[in-house]
């Protein structure tokens, strides 16, 4: 049979073995018909021998059965119905496929096969020839010992020529490597699972270095699956690779990204900034880093656009590494760029090991950073350069964002020191201590303040206040708004007064934001609508403390004798711009030693924190109020503020004190010009036992002109003259009337109107403040080297302080 030409091409379906056979003679007669041919057709041999073969053909052209002749056609089934089917004609003698009329016919061989079953074994052969030849899927065959046994083409041509029979997985490349997370080290214990267990693996990413690229590190997507016989015994394993180097690379870079942007920058500090670059770029980037920076970048100052050639740098990372070791630490700058820099931001230089690029930010040199690796010889791709870019470019951004931070934290913290009282002032009348908590710890600032300011007559204004919101905006107002209260407290405004005209400076600005407004000017928003504040002004004279508040916290005060808080009823106030009730004063007579404790609402307030329950564990902290006052804020912080605080807090502190009889003299005045002599007598004898004689012939003058123009241009009533010992000595002349005297320079031919102006050039300043039966009229001079007082011959100060009457 063999000899039949075109036996041999006889496959699948129609293989002589499985296919049916009909023998036509040279008339077309079928003259042999097999079993196989019978169950096709359904026709049994008897009904079929020495019928003509054509007569079982319905197709309305069909062809003549001549020897080589390879189609479908669509042949009668017994039952009537079309039967597709394949059909392979071959010559059974010689002579075969002559043409018509050359001489007899010869006997021929049908072989025929289901139409459909021949074209799915043609479809699976097309396709087993494209897998072998045409497939750009890397295709390798692995027998029972995990040995090749077959490759296809796309396979041999990705690695590169080779002998690859008999190898095992691992071997076909070199620097091998498993990169999937869960997976076995070894392509071969792999294998060896999918062997034992029949489980497919899918996507498995491994890393090597094939023949064809031996310096170069390629990644694939592997799939492995068992190969089974009918019977399903292990034959071995299928192995798919696809080169996936391009993407895998794309990927890690992007990850590579978005794990830079989340932790580069975390925090405003530049040496962590530097470590935190460091640990994601190697070893993902890198085998090596290092970071240097301007010094006039870590000094918070804005370098140049253009770095000047004696402008040094310092290495932040890595830390205690001393420099040289990578081009630009510690050089000039101008040397350590690439050659022939440009201006552009992302120019780099780079080296098969060395890859150095410029760290810049909106055109400005901040520093250079340097990539190293250890075995590299393959030169850098587009992709690479662009992430080492963009890498530097995310450290250049963190970096500038820290050394802003370090200039506005620097300015924030001048800020602070300017608007809030850097040293309380030392005064006879009171010892002072404070606790300020800014609730922005990062610009250390907030719009919390409390003062201390010196007052006329020994008194001292004390003064807290509260702006909403915190930060700088909230710190500019509370500036503006402290000044404001200094200022109007030196005019010796009564505390009423004070928050009064305050609270019409607040309302002057809102109507000028509301005018800018209309005419369309956006003004940044200001925070000083809604300020609360509390100004007492304490009088360690008569012992007596006059406060007012707008809106805000009651004070504490603690009796020096048991401990006793109590909080004042003080008549309460609108906040500060919001207009309406008017502001009222309420006088407390505190004993010496008592503790006066002033404070916003931070320190006793927040979302979880109950007011009732603060108030109280601060009256507990206050009541042992014999502590050291820096002590008791220490405590009443942390008892309050164990967390960061919420909001601004300040707390302050007062211990009164009361000026003793050796401090101060006071004698009542007949309006008589004759009282005048007398009080100037009276005052230069007080002087003199006080140890201050230096300062009699001043002290008689201003006396002299004081208490003349109350008796010449006061109302009808006393007139009391008080001196008083202090840091500074003080002259005060107080009357019932209500008219200020003003300073003003008398002409060369007036008789009068020099009497201030003398005082005024005499003393070290003066000034009148009014009490609610009149005014007083106050000079204050410096004090000289002080003897030691005396009372001889001095008439003793009563007690009750009314002082001595001088007729």
């Amino acid at each position: 049979m063999s000899e039949i030409p075109g036996f041999d091409e006889l496959q699948g379906p129609l293989d002589v073995s499985r296919a049916a056979m009909a023998v036509l003679d040279g008339e077309g007669r079928v003259v042999g018909w097999s079993p196989a041919a019978s169950l096709l057709l359904g026709y049994p041999a008897s009904e079929v021998l020495g019928r003509e073969f054509a007569g079982l053909v319905t197709d309305a052209a069909a062809p003549e059965l001549l020897p080589g002749l390879r189609r479908v056609l669509r042949l009668r089934h017994r039952d009537g119905h079309g039967a597709p089917a394949a059909v392979a004609v071959l010559a059974l003698s010689p002579g075969a496929g002559e043409p018509a009329g050359a001489g007899p016919r010869p006997a021929r061989l049908l072989a025929m096969a289901d139409a459909g079953e021949t074209g799915q074994w043609n479809a699976l052969q097309s396709m087993l020839r494209g897998l072998a030849t045409q497939s750009p899927v890397g295709l390798a065959i692995y027998d029972t010992r995990l040995r090749v046994v077959w490759t296809n083409a796309a396979l041999y041509k990705e690695m590169g020529p080779a002998e690859y029979a008999g190898v095992g997985p691992d071997d076909m490349v070199t620097h091998g490597v498993v990169v999937s997370p869960g997976m076995p080290g070894t392509l071969e214990e792999v294998m060896s699972r999918v062997l034992a267990t029949g489980e497919p693996v899918i996507e498995l990413h491994y890393r090597g270095r094939p023949p064809s690229a031996p310096g170069r590190d390629h990644v694939w997507s592997c799939s492995y699956y068992r190969l089974e016989d009918p019977a399903g015994t292990p034959l071995g394993v299928c192995e798919e690779t696809v080169d996936i180097t391009a993407r895998y690379l794309a990927q890690q870079r992007l990850e590579l990204l978005v794990r830079a942007a989340r932790s580069v920058g975390t925090t405003l500090d530049m040496h962590r900034t530097a470590r935190e670059f460091a640990a994601v770029t190697t070893p993902a980037f890198a085998d090596a880093v290092t970071v240097d920076l301007l010094e006039t970048v870590l000094h918070a100052d804005r370098p140049r656009s253009v770095a000047v050639p004696d402008t040094r740098m310092v290495r932040v990372w890595p830390p205690g590494e001393r420099p040289g070791q990578h081009p630009g630490a510690g050089r000039p700058f101008a040397e350590a760029r690439p050659p022939a820099p440009s201006p552009a931001p992302g120019r780099r230089v780079h080296e098969p090991d060395l890859l150095t690029v410029p760290l810049r930010s909106e055109g400005t040199d901040l520093g250079i950073v340097c990539f190293t690796w250890e075995h590299r010889t393959n030169p850098f791709d587009e992709g690479e350069l662009a992430v080492a870019d963009e890498l530097v470019a995310r450290l250049a951004v963190c970096v500038d964002n820290a050394r802003r931070y370090a200039r506005e934290h620097a300015a924030a913290l001048l800020l602070q020191r300017s608007l809030l009282p850097r040293l309380l002032p030392q005064l006879s009348a009171v010892e002072l201590a404070y606790r300020y908590l800014p609730a922005d710890s990062r610009a250390g600032v907030g719009g919390d303040w409390f003062d201390v300011i010196a007052l006329s007559g020994t008194r001292v204004g004390l003064v807290v206040g509260d702006v909403v919101g915190h930060g700088l905006g909230a710190a500019a107002t509370m500036g503006r708004l402290r000044t404001s209260v200094r200022v109007l407290a030196r005019m010796d405004l009564a505390p009423d007064e004070v928050l009064a005209r305050l609270d019409d400076l607040v309302t002057q600005g809102a109507d000028e934001r509301a005018a800018a407004r209309i005419e369309g000017e956006e003004l940044p928003e200001d925070e000083a609508l809604g300020v609360t504040c509390l100004y007492a002004a304490y009088d360690p004279v008569a012992g007596t403390c006059t406060m007012a508040r707008a809106g805000h916290l009651l004070p504490a005060i603690v009796d020096p004798d048991d401990g006793t808080v109590t909080f004042p009823e003080l008549p309460p106030g609108p906040p500060l711009g919001l207009g309406g009730l008017p502001f009222e004063s309420a006088e407390v007579t505190l004993p010496p030693g008592s503790l006066l404790a002033l404070f916003t609402d931070g320190l006793v307030q927040g979302r979880d924190r109950d007011l009732d329950e603060q108030i109280e564990l601060l009256s507990a902290v206050l009541s042992r109020s014999g502590r050291p006052l820096d002590d008791l804020c220490d405590e009443a912080v942390g008892a309050l503020l164990p967390r960061p605080a919420e909001d601004d807090a300040a707390l302050l502190l007062v211990r009164t004190r009361i000026l003793g009889r050796q401090q101060v003299a006071v004698w009542e005045l007949e309006a008589d010009p004759q009282a005048v002599g007398r009080a100037r007598a009276a005052a230069s004898a007080q002087l003199r036992a006080w140890g201050l004689d230096d300062l009699v012939f001043t002290t008689e003058l201003v006396v002299s002109e004081l208490v003349t123009n109350a008796i010449r241009y006061a109302a009808d009533g006393p007139v009391q003259l008080r001196l008083i010992r202090d840091q500074t000595l003080i002259c005060e002349v107080s009357d019932s009337g209500h008219t200020s005297p003003h300073l003003r320079h008398a002409a060369n031919d007036d008789e009068g109107g020099r009497g201030l102006f003398i005082v005024a050039q005499t003393t070290q300043q003066w000034g009148t403040r009014y009490t609610s039966t009149g005014k007083i009229i106050w000079a204050e001079q410096a004090m000289p080297s002080v003897k030691r007082p005396t009372t001889e011959g001095l008439p003793a100060r009563p007690d009750s302080g009314d002082g001595d009457r001088l007729l």
